[in-house]
């Protein structure tokens, strides 16, 4: 074994799950304790339209890892199995639960595709493209939102809140960050990937030559190689692929918005949001994900809980925020937590103890 696989191995080492679930339950525990209201919790109950609802969660959660499956199919020409995607996405997103957001990184995933039996410079270029997809998606659509939605109300805490200016709302802030990340993001991928990838690796080694950030010199070498070869890979692609990647990557995004919808139709009925409400919440959630680029704790655990607490616990009865916040968590985090920990170690064993 490489030393660069011995190192990406222990960055996945599952004993890292204790940090995320600790923190998200303590952040959980704390709010709760802290904004409980008697009684409030009884408006919870279970019936036969809870499990149905909830149900259908779990299938939009399906229909999210599917596109994401779809979308590698569609990248590797169908040289990845069914099987093989779904080893894929559910390590990548285990790997995504147990490292911070702002982080990220594309060599675990690389690794990953890698040991699937697709070559290295493929592999390389097949993740830097789904990040592209993701990045498009989010950068397309949170403008639309904002327009349609109107700015101050999908950011607002509160029907109040819509009066405050948008320089004092924490989350405005942290959304236009989370954002402007991404656009400069894709604008270097894009003119990297499509118009001048050596021009870009060039770039990256002449700024990595600042004092500050010089030992990440090779690192940035490696990515402009890394870019240089997807470039290759995908330059010459025809419209219609390139249609159906994106298509599978908004299905996936989608299904994914639409979850907390789901959850609070569950608990409180399809009554208590109107059309425009359900769609204000998916808009929230989006800008939720934004926010958590820049939340230094893995997978945004405690971040998550504490923001859709905040964002969208006016939209549904007092006191029950939080409680809703831990559904929503249980259903699109931890449960690639639980999953990682039992296919990680079967995996590790086919392709990386027999090798």
């Amino acid at each position: 074994m490489t030393d660069n696989s011995a190192k990406i191995l222990k960055s996945i080492n599952p004993v890292r799950i204790i940090l995320p679930v600790a923190i998200g339950i303590a952040v959980t525990a704390y709010l709760m304790y802290r904004e409980y209201e008697p009684g409030s919790l009884n408006l919870l109950t279970f019936s036969i339209q809870t499990a149905f609802w909830l149900f259908v969660s779990i299938l939009l959660m399906a229909t999210r890892d599917f596109g994401y499956m779809l979308r590698l199919r569609i990248l590797s020409e169908k040289s990845l199995s069914w099987k093989k995607v779904f080893n894929i996405i559910m390590l990548w997103e285990f790997t995504s639960a147990i490292t911070p957001s702002a982080v990220g990184g594309t060599s675990v995933a690389v690794f990953f595709i890698n040991k699937e039996g697709i070559r290295l410079g493929k592999s390389t270029a097949i993740v830097l493209l789904t990040s592209f997809l993701d990045e498009l998606y989010f950068i397309l659509s949170f403008p639309a939102l904002i327009i349609i939605a109107g700015g101050l109300t999908l950011f607002s805490i509160s029907p109040e809140a819509t009066a405050l200016t948008w320089y004092k709302n924490p989350f405005i802030l942290f959304a236009l960050l989370g954002y402007s990340i991404k656009l400069i993001y894709i604008l270097a991928l894009s003119y990297g990937l499509f118009v001048n990838p050596r021009g870009l690796k060039l770039l990256l080694l002449w700024i990595f030559k600042l004092s500050f950030i010089r030992k990440w010199r090779p690192q940035a070498n490696e990515s402009g190689s890394e870019l240089i070869q997807a470039s290759n890979e995908f330059k010459h692609w025809p419209i219609k692929k390139w249609i159906r990647a994106f298509m599978a990557t908004a299905v996936s995004w989608t299904a994914r918005y639409w979850l907390v919808n789901t959850i609070i139709i569950a608990f409180f009925g399809l009554r208590i949001l109107d059309p425009e409400g359900h769609f204000l919440v998916f808009g929230k959630q989006l800008v939720i994900w934004i926010m958590m680029l820049v939340s230094p704790t893995p997978g945004g655990s405690g971040f998550a809980e504490y923001a859709f607490h905040g964002f969208l616990g006016y939209l549904i009865p007092a006191g029950t925020g939080i409680a809703m916040a831990f559904i929503w968590r249980l259903i699109s985090y931890y449960s690639y937590l639980i999953i990682g920990v039992f296919i990680l170690p079967k995996w590790i064993k086919k392709h990386i103890t027999k090798q």
